[in-house]
């Protein structure tokens, strides 16, 4: 059976697409078959991030190794039995045409609380959860006090998890590997910086989940979308000396995939 990645939060903004797009398209590069489900229906932004590489490199004329993206099959509610949902059915049936050409299934889940990314949740061998290094964005796994340095309860996303955990263990299944990445970091050393530190190797011990590097705050992770290219395909496009900047964020995206700890995946780039 394919492994199933699922990348989620219920926040925008964290770089789900951009971690989801070069986790799948290094998979890729390096001979895994990878397919791509976008379950953010009315925004799309890895769907979108997938349709700009195909016609940039269309219009360069090469060909790269890329994820294999394919969007939600549409049902007809009449061949629905009463009380089942349209969404668990078109879910299941793309994860079912994915997954006979697939090793790994990567699940971009949208940035809100939706029935599709209930789902994808409890499908996930291993949840990415990517996490600007903000108290905003801690709220929705845990609840602290003032000074953020005690935390008072579990929030949102982690019921959430939670509750997609318990529906695995109740199917037999394996429990999910979650991996929550501080994201868009800044340069500096400030003192909000070490306190997300602690407070997440405090919350992760307590609700179980690791904590791996994210990608740091750059420029180029945005001019990359719209030619829908990742850090791993520059050279062969044409860039012929990376700069040190990306030179930083290859070596990010090495430490995040190796962090990762996917079955049967050796790190070669």
């Amino acid at each position: 059976m394919a492994h199933i990645i699922a990348v989620g939060n219920e926040k925008g903004g964290a770089g789900k697409s951009t971690v989801s797009m070069h986790v799948a398209t290094a998979l890729a590069r390096m001979g895994h078959r990878v397919g791509v489900l976008d379950l953010d229906l009315r925004q799309r932004s890895l769907g979108r991030y997938i349709e700009n590489r195909r016609a940039h490199l269309d219009k360069l004329g090469i060909d790269l190794p890329s994820p294999n993206y394919t969007e939600l099959p549409e049902v007809d509610t009449a061949d629905l039995a009463p009380g089942e949902n349209a969404y668990d059915h078109r879910l299941s049936r793309a994860v079912a045409e994915l997954e006979p050409k697939s090793d790994f299934i990567l699940i971009d889940c949208p940035g809100s609380h939706t029935r599709l990314s209930q789902v994808a949740h409890s499908l996930a061998d291993t949840l990415i959860t990517p996490l600007n290094d903000s108290f905003v964005d801690f709220d929705l796994l845990a609840r602290v006090d003032s000074d953020g340095d005690k935390i008072l309860g579990p929030s949102v996303y982690s019921e959430m998890v939670w509750s997609a955990r318990q529906l695995r263990a109740q199917a037999g299944l394996q429990p999910i590997d979650w991996i929550v990445l501080r994201n868009r970091l800044g340069a500096q050393q400030m003192v909000n910086k070490m306190k997300m530190e602690k407070a997440l190797l405090r919350l992760s011990k307590r609700i179980g989940f690791r904590t791996a590097p994210g990608f740091s705050e750059r420029v180029i992770f945005r001019e990359l979308f719209p030619r829908g290219l990742t850090l791993l395909d520059l050279k062969d496009v044409g860039v012929k000396q990376l700069n040190i900047s990306n030179v930083a964020a290859r070596q990010e995206l090495r430490d995040l995939i190796k962090a990762l700890k996917l079955p049967g995946v050796e790190v070669r780039f």
